[in-house]
């Protein structure tokens, strides 16, 4: 068996999956610019396969492995790193000079391109450094008192579960869990999970658009409309969704979202955004002090310090490079990939999906374990034997192995994940 590890990984070599363990150092790497927006241009409307190999050549990913982890983050696609590399050296040159003349003007131009991205007005969209920060704001701002109820499922994301947790033992807001099925035989089995945890004392819900764990996509819009014919408010964690999915947020119907922007919209570390429905602004505290500003001004919620503003300039990039794409285009790829090799491993022996894998329930994500190993044992396999990078997700509501491949991800990555895990079924 350890032979045929040996075998597998030096064929990976010689395909060119894998490179020499010399090849890559972590600070000493090769620039590359990629091709540019006007090449991009010029080819979104050629063929699949041309057209998707010329945007794969817009990532510089590490040779050293394969990265099936693209869900804490995504890599920023070379035309926008180059632009957020140009940012910074133009805010650097100017300093404080720009800071004090300058970075107004520009970041309401990108709020600007980012309401009119998500569909939404302006004057209700936050700029902010994370979905982590939006939600924070929301869940630390709303005005909620001692016996008040907030609904969450039993698969949110553990920072938003400790805010929550958080402001339950300072101020008695009350927690009540919904639990969410991991196969779902239709959106009615979720949306009564949300509705049973409801009571005449809930005054929120939190819901996840898109579950972090398995990859899940709830029908938001669905729980959204059953929380509201009860007179109760939902905030949605947009993380894994926005420029993921084809949608704008309006469609969601909810009050309240929060997301990444350095997830799918590829834009660098450090980025996300609070969209708070315009009638819902003044009640909301800003989560940093903010008094000089009116409580009707979305910009009350901005005022969290000194930060690297040529992040946010580059999401004028980012914005192009997803647009040149298109949404809708992006989105049925990123299925395309989950779906290659969900499909090969159906039916292995041992082999199990925590994922709900009709196409309507998920994007790029999925989950899945293999007999005989935990998830970290799995995870460990797939990278130690084999060089396929992953995560492994232990929680008492799943447990698996999470995959997320990305616009760079190609067939042969996936070809490689297929037959390490067949490998590894046959022992």
């Amino acid at each position: 068996m350890a032979e045929n590890r040996r075998n597998f990984v030096k064929n990976m070599a010689v395909m060119g999956l894998l490179a020499p363990a010399s090849s890559f150092e972590w600070m000493n790497y090769t620039h590359q610019t990629g091709p540019t927006f006007d090449e991009l241009e010029s080819i979104k409307a050629a063929n699949d396969d041309e057209f998707w190999k010329t945007i794969q050549q817009c990532f510089a990913q590490s040779d050293e492995f394969i990265n099936l982890e693209n869900g804490y983050f995504s890599p920023t696609p070379l035309p926008v790193l180059n632009a957020f590399v140009e940012n910074n050296r133009m805010v650097n040159a100017n300093s404080s000079f720009y800071m004090r003349r300058r970075k107004e003007d520009d970041r309401e131009r990108v709020r600007q391109e980012l309401a009119a991205f998500a569909g939404v007005d302006a004057e209700e969209l936050a700029l902010l450094r994370s979905t982590t920060d939006g939600l924070n704001v929301l869940i630390h701002g709303l005005p909620l008192k001692a016996g008040d109820e907030v609904v969450l499922s039993n698969q949110d994301y553990d920072s938003m579960v400790e805010a929550l947790k958080q402001r339950a033992q300072r101020e008695g807001i009350v927690l009540k869990t919904a639990n969410l099925p991991l196969q779902p035989a239709n959106d009615e089995e979720v949306v009564n999970a949300y509705q049973n945890a409801i009571t005449s004392k809930t005054r929120l819900v939190l819901a996840t658009h898109m579950i972090h764990l398995t990859g899940h996509l709830l029908p938001i819009k669905k729980i959204c409309d059953m929380a509201h014919a009860k007179g109760v408010e939902v905030m949605v964690d947009g993380a894994h969704t926005f420029a993921h999915i084809d949608f704008k947020i309006p469609d969601l119907g909810c009050d309240y979202y929060a997301a990444s922007l350095h997830k799918w919209l590829c834009n660098p570390l450090g980025t996300g955004i609070l969209w708070v429905k315009k009638e819902h602004i003044e009640k909301v505290w800003p989560l940093f002090g903010e008094t000089s500003r009116p409580k009707t001004d979305i910009r009350k919620f901005e005022r969290f310090g000194t930060h690297n503003t040529a992040i946010h300039l580059s999401l004028s990039a980012s914005i192009k490079f997803h647009t040149i794409i298109g949404s809708a285009r992006k989105m049925e790829y990123l299925r395309s990939l989950k779906n290659y090799w969900v499909e090969q491993l159906t039916g292995v022996d041992g082999v199990s999906f925590n994922t709900p894998l009709q196409n309507e329930r998920t994007g790029a994500i999925a989950n899945f374990a293999l007999k005989g190993y935990t998830p970290t044992q799995l995870a460990a396999a797939l990278y130690d034997n084999y060089k396929v990078f992953t995560v492994g997700i232990e929680t008492p509501a799943v447990n698996g192995v999470r995959v997320t491949p990305h616009l760079y991800t190609t067939r042969q990555h996936l070809e490689a994940l297929v037959n390490a895990v067949k490998e590894l079924a046959k022992k």
